[in-house]
């Protein structure tokens, strides 16, 4: 198969390039050249601002792909900017389980909330830009999925709701609100409730749903598909899995939701909860997940021997709230 992954240099993409060469596939990626790994798999490159993609769309054409993947449509603008010049083939596009109204809910803290599992009939959100007036407004001002989602499907392409993703170069480091702790040696965490079943996906699974999309063109063509883990730990849940693997034994200590750290502000009390079912990706598509205990395992051992440059050693907000945690409700 000849494949064109616009945006494969990092994290998602990057696996996903890796995957096809090895098993054989042709490779082009499209992407900006600012990230180009020096050990990245041999393939085809074509270095172009996305904005600036009808300048090369003659390129990818000559190409003859087979497919085209698009792993970083974000907005609008992203897709006004490719869409009308990708060639007539098989479209695949990531997309992301905040689509969901029951997302907005858990942003919101309502406390009215879904009902789960999440199918891909659930409903979606009432509002859009949900990131606008949080603290990620300055990177995701125009962020909108459901600008990406029906523009793809116009074209009877394929869309991937994908769940949290993890593993190996994680630019989000999603582990590590527990592993820098772990390194600390911190033996007490302060924790909120923790209960919400946040659902969450090793990288190397989300390439295994691509690859499955991409090979079963008439049935994954025109489709929507969720994509989660095989069983869905709650955070705490997840966070003991990550101590598990880390082989570190740490107390987790109840604290009053106010006052959490801003890293453990994922195990304040929600009612919303974000579970979803991947029954139609396992009946169409045959995609099985890995065990989450094991994929856990495998990410957070890749994260402890590559720890991040910029590891954040400050603890003085733990030591607060366990402080006064143990002073008592009168104080805390």
């Amino acid at each position: 198969m000849r494949v064109a992954v616009i945006g494969g240099t990092e994290f998602i993409g990057r696996r996903l390039v890796e995957t096809l060469v090895r098993r054989g596939d042709e490779v082009m990626v499209v992407h900006r050249g600012h990230t180009e790994p020096d050990d990245l798999v041999k393939c085809a490159h074509i270095h172009v601002d996305r904005r600036d993609f009808s300048t090369v769309a003659g390129q990818v054409k000559a190409f003859r792909p087979d497919a085209v993947v698009d792993t970083i449509a974000l907005t609008r603008a992203d897709v006004d900017a490719v869409l009308s010049h990708l060639p007539d083939v098989h479209l695949l596009v990531l997309s992301s389980m905040d689509v969901y109204r029951s997302y907005e809910l858990y942003l919101a803290g309502d406390d009215t909330p879904m009902p789960v599992p999440l199918t891909e009939e659930s409903l979606l959100r009432h509002q859009r830009y949900p990131y606008r007036g949080t603290d990620r407004e300055a990177d995701d001002y125009d962020y909108e999925k459901l600008d990406v989602e029906p523009a793809y499907l116009a074209r009877h392409g394929t869309v991937l709701r994908l769940a949290m993703i993890y593993g190996p170069r994680d630019p989000q480091q999603r582990e590590e609100f527990v592993l820098r702790r772990v390194r600390a040696k911190r033996m007490r965490i302060p924790v909120g409730p923790g209960a919400t079943l946040l659902p969450r996906l090793h990288v190397d699974d989300a390439v295994a749903a691509m690859l499955l999309a991409l090979d079963r063109p008439g049935v994954s063509s025109g489709e929507v598909f969720n994509i989660g883990e095989a069983a869905t730990y709650t955070i705490r849940g997840w966070m003991r899995t990550i101590l598990a693997a880390a082989g570190h034994e740490a107390e987790l200590v109840d604290v009053p939701d106010d006052l959490l750290p801003d890293d453990l502000g994922i195990t304040r009390k929600t009612a919303q909860h974000l579970l979803v079912s991947s029954q139609k990706a396992r009946s169409l598509l045959g995609f099985e997940p890995a065990d989450p205990a094991v994929a856990i395992t495998r990410s957070v051992r890749w994260h402890l021997e590559h720890p991040p440059a910029n590891e954040d050693t400050g603890f003085a907000a733990d030591d607060r709230a366990l402080a006064l945690a143990n002073a008592g409700p009168e104080l805390a």
